[in-house]
């Protein structure tokens, strides 16, 4: 415990510091089968961000960073101290609703059938939204979009021309120290046309066409796959997470860290990105 004086009045010196996070979990991949499947897009990693995150000085605290999902697999979550964000749900196949998560799954084929819940810890403002409906069977055969951070995922077509639903929108931010898109929804697979994903999510893919994947550390959903698609397995993986911490350079003040962040100075912060796993100790 150390103090500083002044007119001989001792004063405690602050044992916290608070910093402003960006926490992004990874995506979730889009649906699909080795066989070929109309399939929804994969949810958005779950995104929370605020100022003012409390950390004690001293204490090692872990960072996690989720990995993106393979096909038909929610993403990881991604966690620092008290919070975390939730992994995105995975699209649905032919038949089957989205799988919910931080945003939810696109629904697979057939409009009866539910995009996957988003936000489905209950946090305000919410880390993500839900995923898109799917096509009516027979008449359209196509995915619904998943869920972004930005916005809910596209229905699919329920009549008509099959095409696929839009991903939900992705959310920007600047505490990186250039703004970035984060947590946008993969698109859903359409045999007509497909559904597009958010910015640096994956795309759904059509007759001819493989969807494609998030990118990486910015959790965005897989596209999901389409019977009419290129090449049988190809399905969109979901984009791995980050965490990004920042504080006032005004603050002397150092950090030890483990996994390797990135550390640079931008518009008056101190800033350090996680793209991997690790910790980080003030």
């Amino acid at each position: 415990m150390g103090y500083v004086s002044a007119s001989n009045t001792p004063t405690l010196l602050s044992p916290s510091i608070e910093v402003d996070y960006l926490v992004v979990a990874g995506g979730g991949g889009g649906g699909g089968g080795a066989t070929k499947s109309c399939s929804g897009g994969g949810g958005a990693g779950g995104l929370r961000t605020s100022t003012a995150l409390s950390l004690i000085k001293g204490i090692s605290y872990t960072v996690t960073v989720g990995a993106g999902g393979a096909g038909n697999t929610n993403g990881g979550l991604s966690s620092v101290s008290t919070i975390t964000a939730l992994g995105g749900g995975s699209g649905g196949v032919t038949f089957q609703e989205g799988q919910a998560g931080g945003s939810g799954g696109g629904s697979g084929q057939r409009y009866t059938y539910k995009g996957g819940t988003g936000n489905i810890s209950g946090y305000s403002p919410v880390e993500g939204n839900n995923g898109g409906n799917g096509g009516a069977s027979g008449g359209n055969e196509s995915g619904g979009g998943g869920g972004g951070h930005g916005g809910a995922g596209v229905n699919a077509n329920t009549l008509g021309a099959e095409i696929g639903g839009n991903g939900g929108a992705a959310t920007s931010n600047s505490y990186s120290g250039s703004a970035v898109s984060y947590a946008g929804g993969g698109g859903g697979g359409g045999t007509t046309t497909k559904g597009t994903g958010g910015t640096n999510a994956g795309n759904g893919g059509q007759s001819g066409v493989d969807p494609t994947n998030g990118t990486a550390n910015r959790g965005g959903g897989g596209g999901g796959q389409d019977d009419g698609q290129a090449t049988n397995g190809v399905i969109g993986q979901g984009g791995s997470g980050v965490v990004i911490l920042r504080y006032p350079d005004t603050l002397s003040l150092a950090a030890a860290t483990t996994g390797s962040p990135t550390q640079s100075t931008s518009g008056g912060y101190n800033i350090y990105i996680f793209n991997s796993s690790g910790s980080i100790t003030f």
